[in-house]
């Protein structure tokens, strides 16, 4: 089974019609993994596989845009009839649980083990579904955000999640066959911390092409951009085939 990327949702930082905050269903190797779970994610993921099946879920950071639709798949694997056959492993910062734990008011997610299997992510953390390896990395932004490298039977997916520019996002792209990368500001911007927690257009063109990626795959566009523009700007830079993530589509590496 050759390593798939299929874009469920690209809007930042809320959904729109037809458009669904973060969210990619990663296939590979046998396994199928949801990659973030922005709000609408949950639905579109229904459109390409039986959310049932999934190996695993693997979010890159507890932002509601990017995290939010695991109330969703909550309600329908306890509630609504699409119960897993073993608890599904999900990846996360360490906060994840008990965040949705308090939409339900309760003090932890215990009554949740029949279907989630709660693993906090680390810098460095690694593991294998099958052939599908996944690689997380601490990365630059205004809480705990990790991004993902992917290797199935060699072919190599990278994802920067939600990240300023960092040397992280170097080693994760680097030589990939297909980096996911946001592209959520205008301009530089600073945090209210003093650090640059999104990436321009033209940082994701020269991340992608100091890692030499393959391809470019722009995404989480900001709303003071389209992401036809953000896609010309990053490919200006990139020197290397760029594309604008759409929502349905698939990309094979």
């Amino acid at each position: 089974m050759p390593l798939s990327l299929t874009v469920l949702g690209t809007a930042s930082p809320h959904p729109g019609p037809d458009r669904p905050c973060s969210g990619y269903l990663l296939a590979g190797g046998g396994a199928e993994v949801w990659v973030d779970a922005g709000p609408g994610s949950f639905a579109a993921l229904q459109r390409h596989t039986d959310p049932a099946r999934l190996t695993a879920i693997w979010i890159s950071h507890l932002h509601a845009d990017h995290s939010a639709d695991l109330l969703a798949a909550a309600y329908a694997f306890a509630f609504g009839g699409m119960t897993p056959h073993a608890p599904v492993p999900v990846y996360a910062p360490r906060d994840c649980a008990q965040r949705l734990a308090g939409f339900f008011g309760r003090p932890d997610v215990g009554f949740l083990k029949d279907v989630f299997d709660f693993r906090a992510l680390y810098d460095g953390h690694d593991v294998r579904h099958w052939n599908l390896r996944l690689t997380a990395r601490a990365v630059a932004h205004d809480t705990e955000a990790y991004g993902l490298r992917a290797e199935c039977q060699g072919s190599v997916f990278a994802y920067s999640g939600d990240s300023g520019p960092c040397a992280a996002l170097g080693e994760l792209a680097y030589r990939a066959d297909l980096f996911l990368c946001e592209a959520d500001i205008d301009v530089h911007r600073e945090s209210e911390q003093g650090a640059q927690v999104h990436l321009t257009p033209e940082d994701a063109g020269r991340i992608a092409r100091e890692a030499r990626v393959r391809g470019l795959l722009v995404t989480h566009v900001g709303p003071t951009l389209t992401r036809e523009a953000a896609t010309a700007r990053a490919a200006e830079v990139a020197g290397r085939p760029t594309f604008a993530a759409v929502e349905g589509a698939t990309h094979t590496l």
